[in-house]
């Protein structure tokens, strides 16, 4: 049996504090008869749009053009917007480390324009042939600021404390990236197809929250039963 929910409401959070510092830290521990919580965020407003007009390495950054500040694919469906639980204390394992995560600047984008880390490493890549001043900020605190001039640079870096990272590049204004660096395993990122998952959450009532940069965050509650699935239709509204 699924239970269907559908909540249009927004909490007004500043986007640079998306993820608040954990209340408490956390313990993996057996998850028996968890349940799982899915769905889709969609996004029904104007889509505004960003002008780029490159100024140099144009040759590398391409020509001026117009960029939506949100992207949707079908059904109004929100590609990368992050869905995750705050306050867990414990639950599940981390997902098995592998590769180092990892922060792309490709073509003057960053690759992957937003992600979920766990606190720890993180590899700042250059696939370009300019050079990058790659500058990430806790809120308006520093977290790392790196120079890559050389094609195929990597160096690797730290986010120590769960919260929201914004990304910007001091040499081409215009790139922009997030990283969410999460407390607790309990996250989703939406693909094209604005689709999450989170699965093997122990039973329980729950403060969900779903967010997008340019639509900042919105929280709710939740209820999950043991073995049974909560869907929720999650539409974003700008605050």
């Amino acid at each position: 049996m699924r239970t269907h929910q559908f909540f249009s409401g927004c909490l007004a959070i500043a986007a640079t504090t998306m993820i608040a510092p954990p209340a408490q830290s956390y313990d993996v521990s057996a998850v028996t008869g968890g349940g799982s919580i899915e769905g889709v965020v969609v996004y029904n407003g104007n889509v505004p749009m960003k002008k780029i007009i490159p100024t140099k390495d144009v040759e590398v950054c391409g020509t001026p053009r117009d960029e939506p500040l949100i992207r949707l694919g079908d059904g109004k469906a929100v590609e990368s917007a992050v869905v995750y639980l705050v306050d867990v204390s414990s639950g599940k394992e981390w997902p098995p480390a592998g590769k180092t995560p990892e922060l792309d600047n490709e073509k003057c984008r960053f690759e992957p324009e937003v992600q979920v880390i766990p606190a720890g490493p993180l590899n700042v890549v250059n696939s370009d042939p300019v050079l990058h001043n790659t500058h990430g900020y806790y809120g308006k605190r520093t977290a790392f600021n790196l120079a890559l001039p050389n094609k195929g640079q990597t160096i690797p870096t730290e986010l120590p404390r769960p919260g929201t990272v914004r990304i910007d590049c001091d040499a081409h204004g215009w790139m922009e990236g997030w990283i969410y660096v999460a407390d607790n395993p309990y996250y989703s990122v939406t693909g094209s197809d604005g689709k999450f998952s989170i699965t093997d959450v122990p039973p329980g009532d729950y403060k969900l929250v779903a967010v997008q940069p340019f639509t900042g965050p919105m929280e709710m509650s939740v209820s999950v039963e043991g073995g049974k699935a909560t869907t929720l239709d999650i539409e974003l509204k700008k605050q």
